[in-house]
């Protein structure tokens, strides 16, 4: 299957929902007015795109179909796919590994598919001929780590741990040490998601930032959150918080292949300006996709 189907596929039960919403406003188009604008913005804000964005989108729409004297059904849609696609340029969404090593560090909440996203991440980083360590730094829970062992045993990299309980730090020092002296290329950091207690988990952020800066200070660091799609608004509150505790430079919007909630791929790149690099449109480990926003927007509207 090709990359474009499989993105279809993935993101079926929300565009299924788009297409309703949408086209149910249109459904009864007479003209294009006002009424017609209220009920777009009502169809977006229900697909989870959110409702400061879904009111940029038809502020946005609004002024193109005066001045373009816009009044035909195609290019009202034209028009909206257009306006989407320019929320979601928030510009390059590669992952920035100029480093050797580079490090990613994982931060999210427990149950968003945090230790999967990364070992599916560290998959595709062996793929492509790097080496590759992972530091088990969520010491918390005993499964995490077990879990993540698993991973690293599957796709053939090593991993750092320690006993439960351990100082998360202690374990991402160790790793950074292990990293240099293997020659890694990537070093991927999971983190304990305590979002309940931020004044803990940003102590602790702030002691792993300081190891890294103490240790390795010419690192590239890329600080991901993982967010479960499934969830909705819930996703983009949780990377509000997390970067509010984070400098979070991307976003794993995980499970799109199971909700109709993908619209909130949109509202957080639009309202917190972090670019989303990967999403999960499946289980398997070839599942989690490279976002390409385009091809998204694409796959939304296409017949």
């Amino acid at each position: 299957m090709g990359f474009f189907s499989k993105l279809k596929e993935g993101l079926s039960k929300t565009k299924n929902s788009f297409d309703e919403k949408i086209n149910n406003v249109f459904s009864h188009f007479r003209k294009v007015d006002e009424e017609l604008l209220e009920e777009l913005e009502e169809a977006l804000i229900m697909s989870d795109v959110g409702m400061d964005t879904s009111l940029e989108i038809i502020s946005n729409l609004r002024d193109r179909i005066k001045k373009e004297k816009i009044e035909d059904e195609e290019d009202v849609k034209r028009v909206l796919r257009e306006e989407m696609l320019k929320l979601l340029d928030v510009g390059n969404n590669d992952l920035r590994l100029e480093t050797t090593p580079s490090i990613i560090l994982v931060v999210g909440v427990n149950g968003v598919g945090k230790t999967t996203s990364i070992g599916k991440i560290a998959n595709k980083l062996v793929k492509e001929g790097k080496k590759v360590v992972i530091a088990a730094a969520d010491t918390f829970r005993a499964a995490a780590v077990e879990q993540l062992e698993i991973w690293a045993n599957r796709v053939g990299c090593e991993m750092v741990k320690k006993d439960e309980g351990a100082d998360p730090a202690s374990v991402v020092f160790d790793a950074i040490k292990i990293a240099k002296d293997k020659n890694a290329d990537v070093l991927i950091c999971d983190t304990a998601g305590r979002l309940h207690n931020k004044k803990n988990l940003m102590a602790e952020l702030h002691k792993i930032h300081t190891i890294i800066e103490k240790e390795y200070p010419e690192a590239l660091l890329e600080t991901m959150i993982v967010v479960d799609g499934t969830t909705g608004q819930n996703a983009l509150a949780q990377a509000k918080e997390f970067s509010e505790v984070a400098d979070v430079s991307g976003v794993i919007l995980t499970k799109l292949d199971g909700t109709a909630k993908g619209g909130i791929a949109i509202a957080i790149q639009s309202e917190l300006s972090i670019p989303v690099k990967y999403i999960g449109i499946g289980e398997q480990i070839g599942d989690l996709q490279r976002f390409d926003a385009e091809e998204f927007v694409n796959a939304l509207f296409e017949e």
